[in-house]
């Protein structure tokens, strides 16, 4: 049977269902989605106010979080607003070029999350370890640098993704899309062509950027435990692990959550789909809806702020 028969050339249009075999309760699935979405660009933004207007955290570490804020923000917003769309208001058209643009969304601002845990533990690091150096190497040029960095290697990663699947898939299988948002490996699996690329390329991303990240902070949170463990005052290793504490929950829960979606979604094949849905979205709005909480509960400077702003 000829490809041109069984398949749709260049769709200019897919369909995102939402959730498969959840169609029927969506509306309220929707629910939490938007609270978690609006708590957690409410916590951020707070986050981001914070920050800005008080000097005394006009540090590394502060500005730091502040660009995970930001990233968090973006990275939810980017993805729930087309998802209540499709719950709520029953529209699941999307063009092809908007899927490709949320793609790249999505993917670029993971990669600015995991590359800015890996500052913020290099910041721990230098620090704790070589705490009389570390205003001399974390200066604003460096932090502006290394801002720029973690922005152009996310971008430099995923975009030619988003170019092989512009111009090597042509021919999809369907143009409804398993999904309440545009995923690189649910559109791959639509295709009617030789997809061995595209998959290899996906797996290349995801583990050259979040294994590397995964490997650099761990070594650097050994390396501070080892001092840590060396510091002679008790007081003095109680507080500066308590200036880790934060960073280690933020650190954990976003790899924790992206390595059990990833093994999940690709070796549980007899997990039902809308179990790899939920988790995935899970995956991506759980971090932006805990870390300004993590944050603020665990970091003694904002928690100040924070109960100073509302009882002022």
């Amino acid at each position: 049977v000829s490809i041109f028969n069984i398949t749709v050339f260049m769709p200019s249009v897919f369909m995102l269902i939402g959730i498969p075999g959840l169609e029927s309760v969506q509306c309220w699935i929707g629910i939490p989605f938007c609270a978690i979405y609006l708590t957690a660009v409410i916590r951020n933004a707070l986050l981001l106010i914070i920050i800005k207007s008080e000097p005394s955290l006009h540090e590394p570490m502060y500005i730091f979080l502040g660009m995970l804020g930001v990233t968090d923000i973006a990275l939810s917003t980017s993805i729930v607003p087309k998802m209540l769309g499709i719950f709520w208001f029953h529209i699941p058209e999307i063009y092809f070029d908007s899927c490709l643009l949320q793609m790249w969304l999505i993917r670029t601002f993971e990669g600015f999350e995991s590359g800015f845990l890996l500052a913020m533990a290099l910041d721990r690091y230098v620090a704790i370890c070589y705490p009389l150096r570390h205003a001399a190497i974390f200066t604003p040029q460096v932090i502006t640098q290394i801002a720029a960095m973690v922005t152009l290697r996310a971008t430099v990663f995923v975009t030619p993704g988003l170019v092989l699947i512009k111009c090597q898939l042509h021919f999809y299988h369907t143009k409804v899309i398993s999904h309440c948002y545009y995923e690189h490996m649910a559109i791959v699996k639509l295709a009617a062509e030789d997809v061995r690329v595209n998959k290899i390329y996906g797996l290349f991303v995801a583990f050259t950027v979040a294994v590397f990240d995964l490997i650099c902070i761990t070594l650097s949170y050994v390396q501070i435990f080892i001092t840590v463990f060396h510091l002679p005052q008790k007081e003095a290793r109680l507080k500066a692990f308590n200036t880790c504490i934060a960073h280690i929950c933020v650190f954990l829960q976003f790899y924790l959550l992206a390595f059990f979606s990833f093994f999940a979604h690709r070796f549980g094949s007899h997990i039902p789909p809308y179990i790899h849905i939920l988790f995935s979205s899970i995956y991506l709005l759980v971090p932006p809806f805990l870390n300004p909480l993590v944050y603020g509960a665990k970091t003694k400077q904002i928690c100040i702020h924070v109960v100073k702003m509302f009882s002022s």
